[in-house]
């Protein structure tokens, strides 16, 4: 399976590897691959945080206000025509692409799940997930942060964890 590797890396120097699987949500990882590459995602913050389920990241700075607007992408997953993202289900290190009620309306914001949710599949885009038993637990522990409401945003951990930048591995 081929396959890009990535290295999350967060602020306070804590890592999470991943891999994205191409040949399972083409344009997801097309469109997450480029905004890397363009540094899209440094000083973006995990802006929702729920224990037992997942982590969200990817559209907000440290002061809660929502990165410029991006073209969204289709919704690879199986409710929106697509077959082979039931390949890979929403479980524990999954990383998925977080979206509105519009199934095509993805653009940067992903969830990595801590969880189990399988409730998720054939709904959200399914396109990665993380390398390793030190990933997982950098993913729990951010999981396990103090959470807070900002204005009508939820679940925001109290102590911002920041994504220092992503890199590619190739």
């Amino acid at each position: 399976m081929k396959t890009v590797k990535i290295k999350i890396i967060l602020e306070d120097g804590r890592i999470m590897d991943a891999e994205l699987y191409p040949q399972l949500a083409p344009l997801s990882v097309e469109n997450f691959v480029n905004l890397v590459k363009q540094k899209y995602y440094d000083g973006l913050i995990f802006h929702r945080v729920i224990k037992g389920f997942m982590i969200q990241g990817g559209g907000f700075n440290i002061e809660m206000q929502e990165k410029e607007d991006l073209q969204p992408i289709k919704g690879e997953f199986s409710s929106n025509g697509w077959k082979d993202n039931l390949k890979l289900k929403h479980e524990q290190g999954v990383l998925s692409m977080a979206r509105t009620n519009d199934p095509n309306s993805a653009t940067s914001q992903f969830f990595i799940v801590t969880g189990e949710a399988g409730f998720l599949d054939g709904q959200y885009a399914t396109f990665g997930k993380l390398i390793g038993q030190k990933s997982l637990e950098v993913a729990r522990q951010i999981e396990n942060v103090e959470t807070i409401s900002i204005d009508f945003y939820d679940d925001v951990p109290k102590t911002p964890v920041i994504i220092k930048t992503i890199e590619l591995l190739y």
